[in-house]
């Protein structure tokens, strides 16, 4: 399987995605301006997707990031692609559209290359200042989804997106939208929380069924925010299967955690803001997993996630409720 770090994929709608993206999520104590760093180090060593989201409250500094590699010549815009998600404040229709345009605005770009609903359940605005801030309580709405895709296709057919996609959907809430009356664009994407202890295979098999791409995150199942991630749950990267199995190929568990994924046909979001790691993380395009160490790998899978997003579980939406 020859992977390099300009492989891209295409999509059901005829555009392309490359295969390794930046993501670029950190907790409120981060400094801003480190992602917009991380954002220049990574488009100089050749990625080319960038992953951001409203909640994440950088857009503006991912934007600038972007924009100022264009402006030194270093890429085009058309070399870029740049995914945000529409956060679920925004999901009433006469909201969808206003959502969009504030990531435009707040990134700085002309038109987006992927926009997803972040989450298949819609929060009402609590009426602080910022109706995405995560720390406000949340209280849940109940627009339907599908009413929120149909002024996405909307926001496609103006040209401010070019393909549209979900995240966190489960599979009964990816067949209600596929099943929808008057469906004009099916989903590029969903992307989830996707890692060796939650492999996803099920997921992955029905969403490759229906030519879908699973976009994933949390990769290194190493994100711990304590605002969102129980503490206590294991530390991926120092599972002793995945050390020796990276041992054997002399390379990081790191690299070893996305390669796999890679070879399973999914797109990687490998999250971090420090050179040397964004750096080292190009290492997968380097060796490739034998059959026999996937299926080792593949029986880490714990259907564990880091995310659950515990504060909606009463939400009627809550997609980790259902097996898959």
């Amino acid at each position: 399987m020859t992977l390099t770090k300009e492989s891209r994929v295409t999509l059901n709608d005829g555009n392309k995605m490359p295969i390794l993206g930046l993501g670029t999520f950190a907790s409120h104590e981060v400094p801003k301006d480190l992602a917009e760093d991380a954002v220049k180090v990574a488009i100089d060593l050749g990625y080319r997707h960038i992953d951001c989201a409203l909640i994440t409250g950088n857009e503006m500094q991912i934007g600038h990031g972007i924009r100022s590699k264009i402006a030194d010549g270093t890429v085009k815009r058309e070399d870029i692609f740049y995914t945000g998600k529409l956060w679920c404040t925004f999901f009433s229709p006469d909201m969808v559209r206003k959502g969009l345009e504030r990531s435009l605005r707040d990134v700085g770009l002309d038109y987006l290359d992927l926009f997803l609903m972040h989450w298949p359940f819609s929060i009402k605005p609590t009426g602080a200042a910022d109706p995405s801030e995560k720390d406000k309580p949340f209280i849940y709405d109940n627009v339907d989804f599908c009413a929120t895709w149909e002024v996405l296709e909307a926001c496609k057919d103006a040209g401010l997106v070019r393909s549209l996609g979900v995240s966190n959907f489960n599979r009964r809430q990816l067949e209600r939208l596929l099943n929808k009356p008057g469906l004009k664009y099916k989903p590029v994407c969903n992307q989830v929380e996707f890692h060796l202890y939650l492999n996803q295979h099920r997921l992955l098999s029905y969403c490759k069924s229906k030519d879908i791409y699973l976009v994933a995150y949390s990769v290194l199942g190493s994100h711990r925010d304590g605002n969102w991630v129980d503490p206590s749950l294991p530390v991926l990267l120092d599972d002793p299967i995945l050390n020796k199995v990276a041992a054997k190929y002399n390379r990081s568990p790191a690299e070893v955690a996305i390669r796999f994924i890679l070879q399973k046909g999914a797109v990687v979001l490998a999250k971090s803001f420090t050179p040397a790691r964004i750096k080292q993380n190009l290492g997968v395009f380097e060796f490739e997993l034998r059959p026999e160490d996937i299926k080792t790998l593949d029986s880490l899978d714990r259907n564990l996630h880091y995310g659950p997003f515990k504060e909606m579980k009463q939400h009627p939406e809550y997609p980790f409720h259902d097996e898959y």
